[in-house]
């Protein structure tokens, strides 16, 4: 069994949301990428354009190209560029139109091969229940055949907080959430969710409920590291395990490997000196993902950058050379899952998901 790794922070911290992204810093250390031939596509990754802290199309390429093979990404929501008048459940529309421009530029491939934002995941508010069906409609329109699906954040915790909007507690279980997550499997859509450990189980009653619906469980499942749970690694990493594997019994549920860079989590490396190497990364986060691939298998897991967030702890380079280094024992089909297959059939991105290999 995976053991959780004993050099975590023990202090009381109460953090700001995200930490911020130093590219001096970054630069004291590089790294050549491991396995530069193996195919990427990256999951989950972030657009906007907010004050002095920018990331868009050439801030995504300056990273995906920095040695690895990136083949193509998925947008995740992160409330960027709503619309700022009109009813208020149809404002996220206006983050799917602006990402699906982003898609555009880089279809036409002047911009490289990669295909950036080939998947959207936008976001409705599901307790509007019933006419969520009628923003979903919306966002399928304005994604311009991209859009694959919506996540709501449902992370709540009362001592730390890892958004920018607190939800409620207890919100998946909740009658008018339930009837707007109804709507999206009868259009083929996915749901992606970001809790907290503590909350796991609400995430498995939720996969009960609706087995028709594809649900993928974001950052590991969320193992805070911080504040109150700070010094109790071990004991949360028992608990977050046994809630792993109880959702893993849901065969609709996909899981993401990634997100360890948030400073929630509570990974000890993003306000050193120096910037970690990929070595250090792959010791302190390689029991969580080892732990999800064991009770998943890796045709539902996937490797995420989680970018521009887990920036604020390490380059994309170093992000997914502490990925490969933790699959470094895994077969050839075994990788094609975690690296690009899982994420290409389950946000159906066309041609991208060959078959596995007979055994």
């Amino acid at each position: 069994m995976a053991q959780a790794p004993d050099t975590m922070p023990t202090t009381g911290l109460m953090p700001g949301v995200h930490l911020a992204v130093r590219p001096d810093w970054l630069a004291r250390h590089a790294e050549q990428a491991l396995e530069p031939n193996l195919p990427i596509i990256d999951p989950h990754h972030h657009f906007w354009d907010r004050a002095g802290d920018p990331y868009l199309l050439d801030d995504l390429l300056a990273d995906t190209t920095s040695g690895h093979k990136i083949i193509a990404t998925v947008f995740i929501e992160c409330r960027s560029m709503y619309h700022a008048t009109g009813e208020e459940a149809f404002r996220p529309v206006g983050e799917t139109e602006f990402v699906n421009g982003i898609a555009a530029i880089s279809a036409s491939g002047d911009y490289g091969t990669t295909q950036i934002a080939a998947g959207i995941i936008g976001h409705v508010d599901l307790r509007i229940g019933a006419r969520t069906r009628e923003v979903l409609a919306a966002h399928i329109q304005a994604g311009g055949g991209r859009f694959r699906g919506i996540r709501h954040v449902s992370a709540y915790d009362e001592h730390v907080r890892s958004a920018t909007v607190r939800p409620p507690q207890g919100m998946l279980g909740q009658a008018d959430f339930r009837a707007g997550f109804s709507q999206l499997a009868p259009l083929n859509l996915t749901f992606d969710s970001y809790m907290f450990h503590h909350q796991l189980p609400e995430l498995t009653a939720l996969a009960r409920a609706f087995p028709a619906t594809q649900i993928v469980m974001n950052h590991v499942g969320g193992p805070i590291g911080i504040g109150p749970y700070a010094g109790r690694r071990n004991e949360i990493f028992i608990e977050w395990t046994a809630s792993i594997r109880e959702l893993a019994s849901c065969p609709n549920v996909f899981a993401k490997l990634g997100g360890m860079g948030m400073r929630v989590l509570g990974h000890p490396f993003g306000e050193g000196d120096m910037p970690p190497t990929s070595e250090q990364l792959a010791k302190s986060w390689g029991p969580y993902v080892e732990t999800v691939i064991a009770a998943f298998g890796t045709a539902r897991c996937m490797y995420e950058s989680n970018f521009p967030v887990d920036k604020g702890m390490a380059s994309y380079q170093v992000v997914w050379n502490a990925f490969k280094r933790i699959s470094a024992g895994a077969s050839a089909d075994e990788k094609a899952d975690l690296f690009r297959r899982t994420a290409a059939s389950l946000y159906r991105l066309d041609g991208l998901a060959p078959r596995r290999h007979n055994r």
